[in-house]
């Protein structure tokens, strides 16, 4: 018998309130953030993967709120202003950003938002309104020669852009010290069974379970009536 076998009405409910929590990976291109985010992902099927806006025009086979949620120039702007993107930035001409409501509705269903983003990104969701529902995991490689190695396993980019993605990483892993945990990717099981532990760990947070304090009370109410 398990625990769930004897689990009363009221731990059942407790343990279907949790409150979300927007977990944020960053890492250099090439220490394996993506890659872990995708086995997080297939563990679990509840976890949102937060899809960015963008003001560039949808690409062949791209559709509206699968790939990008794709916005008018005026209504991003307007969205930055009103507080309703978590963090955006200009890219080459476009704007890219987190919209806030399906980050906030996947919260309230105690869902939690995974996401794959830069340092700087993950900086303004820190700053946000949500910024006390942050889990930021930043992902280092076991050295620069293995980094380089595995950008060049890829086979994908040519020499000079390899060497910016290089010349990129030192500045990305400067801000190693702003996340609240910092793994070590040298090998990829052993790192996403950290990443699990401090996940669950995180899920289980007093200040996550907003029905905690009714469950409480309701423990004392059975003393009472003793």
């Amino acid at each position: 018998m398990t625990a769930a076998d004897v689990a009363t009405p009221a731990s059942q409910a407790l343990a279907q309130s949790r409150r979300g929590l927007l977990l944020i990976l960053s890492s250099p291109s090439g220490a394996g953030k993506s890659t872990l985010a995708k086995r997080l992902m297939a563990w679990d099927p509840t976890l949102r993967f937060s899809v960015s806006a963008t003001t560039r025009a949808p690409r062949a086979g791209e559709e509206d709120g699968r790939d990008y949620y794709f916005k008018p120039r005026a209504e991003f702007e307007a969205m930055v202003a009103s507080g309703d993107m978590l963090e955006h930035a200009e890219v080459f001409g476009n704007f890219y950003g987190s919209p806030r409501a399906p980050v906030e509705q996947a919260m309230a269903e105690g869902r939690d938002t995974l996401f794959d983003i830069d340092w700087q990104g993950g900086q303004q969701i820190r700053n946000s309104a949500l910024g006390r529902d942050v889990v930021s995991v930043f992902i280092l490689p076991p050295s620069i020669a293995e980094l380089d190695r595995r950008l060049r396993g890829r086979g994908q980019d040519s020499e000079e852009v390899i060497a910016g993605r290089m010349a990129k990483s030192q500045a990305e892993i400067s801000h190693w010290a702003e996340y609240d945990y910092v793994l070590v990717n040298d090998d990829l099981e052993a790192t996403f069974a950290r990443l699990l532990t401090l996940l669950q760990a995180e899920r289980m947070r007093r200040d996550r379970q907003p029905g905690m304090t009714d469950f409480v009370r309701g423990l004392n109410k059975e003393f009472e009536a003793r």
